[in-house]
């Protein structure tokens, strides 16, 4: 039945495609950020607030759509925040936000804002110090994930139940490494598996062993939506892995950064299991080549199990991807430009030659100060993100 359901779910993803009216590719529009440093932490709110930040302690925010950025406080400005390179933030409207700065040992850290970032509160300081390195978090509602290089020869990898006020180490089974070399990369805060619901339960990873998902499956604790692999029932809830085809086998090398879309198909699939209704792409390559075209992104159509490259890949290495609901397309983003996908993931076609580092929808950011804005996407909206974080 599930075969039943999964055929008839492409046969109508299929005539859907070929019945589509050819659409006009977007462009970005650039905005002044009022800043030189390099941006890698990017969070459209609701496309009209939205937060930023990068290196040189700097984080940023705009509350009209992003014709003006205002600098916020450096976050422990009196020690050594001017230091610190932070490269992820998330926020929930114009006065609520958490950043994370990444780094060697404790240069890893997350400070929060409630006042619209006039000041900072030290949340969590990397605990494996001098060793360790964060590399990615998201949170929706109170549940979250932060994840870190491997230490001793294990994934680093915390979360958080009440909004990232306390974080503790994952202690299921699978984060081992036995001897594989993995890691994985700071480059856009995008590591973690997000998507329009806004969370999944997974990670991807690089190195000299291979591009791999890591997605942790039958969670009691946690009430996020469905894990990457439904219907599989264990005992004990443990993380499981699965190869990405996209470059690897280099430290420079692997699956930068992850999302997906759910539901692909509303009314033909009712009752099919997350796995059966949702595409996710994985984006990538090897940083140190820039233009090199081949096996920089691959889809899965079953929740992450199997994974297949793009026919026609991106114009480069990538280290963002998202999906956007007003275009019914997604974008990827590199040092060498963007590209945009109509079909899935299956086929890209170039947007721009910019260079660009990170990516929430509408907004992209880049080195030295870079913001542009993507036209036709995701109108303002008036609500804000509801998330357990307000004090």
């Amino acid at each position: 039945m599930q075969v039943l359901r999964f055929t008839l779910l492409l046969a109508a993803v299929s005539i859907a495609a070929a019945q589509a009216p050819a659409q006009a590719n977007p462009s970005w529009q650039m905005l002044d950020s009022g800043v030189t440093a390099g941006l890698r932490g990017i969070d459209s709110v609701n496309g009209t607030i939205g937060w930023a930040s990068g290196t040189g302690g700097t984080v940023l925010k705009t509350v009209d759509g992003g014709a003006h950025w205002q600098k916020c406080a450096v976050p422990d400005a009196a020690a050594d925040g001017a230091t610190l390179d932070f490269r992820g933030v998330q926020g929930w409207d114009a006065k609520t936000a958490i950043a994370m700065s990444s780094g060697p040992g404790e240069k890893s850290r997350l400070y929060k804002t409630t006042d619209g970032c006039k000041s900072w509160e030290l949340l969590f300081v990397n605990p494996d110090a001098p060793g360790g390195f964060f590399d990615s978090f998201w949170l929706n509602g109170p549940h979250g994930l932060l994840l870190g290089d491997p230490v001793g020869g294990k994934f680093a990898l915390f979360k958080t139940s009440n909004g990232g006020k306390t974080w503790r180490r994952d202690p299921l089974q699978g984060l081992v490494l036995n001897g594989r070399s993995l890691a994985a990369f700071a480059a856009s805060n995008s590591s973690i598996a997000r998507g329009n619901r806004e969370f999944a339960k997974g990670f991807v990873t690089g190195g000299k062993d291979g591009a791999v998902l890591f997605s942790r499956i039958d969670d009691p604790e946690d009430d996020e939506p469905t894990a990457l692999i439904t219907k599989l029932v264990r005992k004990k809830p443990v993380w499981k892995t699965a190869p990405i085809a996209v470059a690897s086998g280099s430290e420079s090398s692997g699956a930068f950064a992850i999302a997906y879309r759910y539901p692909v198909m509303t009314g033909i699939c009712e009752g099919c299991a997350f796995s059966e209704n949702v595409r996710f792409l994985a984006v990538g390559g090897d940083y140190t080549k820039p233009s090199e075209t081949a096996d920089t992104a691959a889809w899965s159509a079953d929740g992450g199990e199997h994974w297949t490259p793009s026919t026609k890949m991106p114009h480069g290495y990538r280290s963002a991807v998202q999906w956007s609901d007003a275009l019914h397309a997604w974008i990827t983003v590199g040092p060498n430009g963007s590209d945009i996908s109509r079909d899935d993931g299956k086929t890209w076609a170039a947007l721009d030659d910019g260079n660009w580092n990170a990516l929430s929808l509408p907004f992209v950011v880049g080195p030295n100060g870079r913001i542009a804005r993507l036209d036709a996407t995701l109108p303002a909206k008036a609500s804000v993100r509801t998330n357990g974080l307000k004090q």
